[in-house]
């Protein structure tokens, strides 16, 4: 839990263990044209494939202790999750075109964002940052060939390190309005998106009825105190909160509750 980097090298293909053959069929069946066949993998991440012409899949993605905190209250996060909870992040990243975080979370944690303890490519990776504030030796924009998009207002002036996109927005209130990157991104060949963190972030687009799923995978830990999953508008009576529809999995020692927002999206 210490370690800068605790994730293993992937295996060459043609040594996996069984678990690892089993994703690697499921990830080259995920993004073909037949049915799924039934298996954990199929009953996990299906919804997530149902997806029609000219559409968006949106998803954000949570790791939460029982007591609902995703980090302490210094921002330390590193790990709240155990292994399979961490793969199953990874599995995420695998099946989408692009994975959303916020600056702070980039300062704060300094993620690589990229696949790494499964098979699959990395997605490319989006910076949410108005004002420019993150430093371009950030993780993030190692230069490895993968794409990356720095979003900032259209008031800030950047210089954007090499390989890096600067996708300039209007700012909405002082923030990006996650409806209106959404449809740019969708413009630029993105249709597939994880919103990975942090609580602001995913808040903003749950508040702003921008997703379709959200996955929220809980650890058996008690912390006491720390860092919220989300950062909503205060409520006055039980039946203005948002109640979901999900299927429950259990993730090693880690439970995720996959929680279905079709319904009420605003995001084709």
């Amino acid at each position: 839990m210490i370690s800068t980097d605790p994730f293993p090298t992937k295996l060459p293909i043609g040594t996996e263990s069984p678990a690892v053959a089993d994703w690697d069929h499921f990830l080259k069946a995920f993004f073909g044209t037949d049915p799924l066949p039934p298996s954990t993998l199929q009953a996990v991440f299906e919804p997530l494939r149902q997806m029609s012409d000219n559409s968006m899949m949106v998803i954000a993605q949570i790791g939460q202790t029982l007591d609902g905190r995703i980090a302490t209250v210094t921002g330390q996060s590193k790990y709240i999750n155990g292994q399979d909870g961490l793969v199953h992040l990874h599995r995420l990243r695998a099946l989408v075109d692009a994975v959303v975080v916020g600056v702070e979370t980039a300062i704060t944690d300094d993620p690589l964002l990229t696949v790494r303890l499964v098979n699959g490519q990395s997605p490319a990776r989006i910076v949410i940052d108005p004002r420019g504030r993150l430093a371009s030796n950030a993780k993030v924009w190692q230069q490895d060939g993968v794409r990356k998009i720095w979003v900032t207002s259209e008031d800030q002036a950047v210089f954007a390190p090499p390989e890096v996109e600067n996708l300039a927005l209007p700012l909405t209130d002082g923030q990006i309005d996650p409806k209106n990157l959404l449809q740019r991104l969708q413009q630029i060949g993105i249709s597939r998106v994880l919103i990975e963190g942090g609580a602001k972030t995913v808040s903003g687009f749950l508040q702003a009825k921008c997703l379709h799923h959200l996955h929220l995978i809980v650890a058996p830990i008690v912390m006491g105190s720390g860092r919220p999953s989300f950062e909503l508008p205060p409520i006055l009576h039980m039946d203005q909160a948002t109640r979901m529809s999900t299927s429950t999995h259990v993730l090693g020692n880690d439970v995720l509750f996959a929680c279905n927002l079709r319904k009420d999206s605003l995001v084709l």
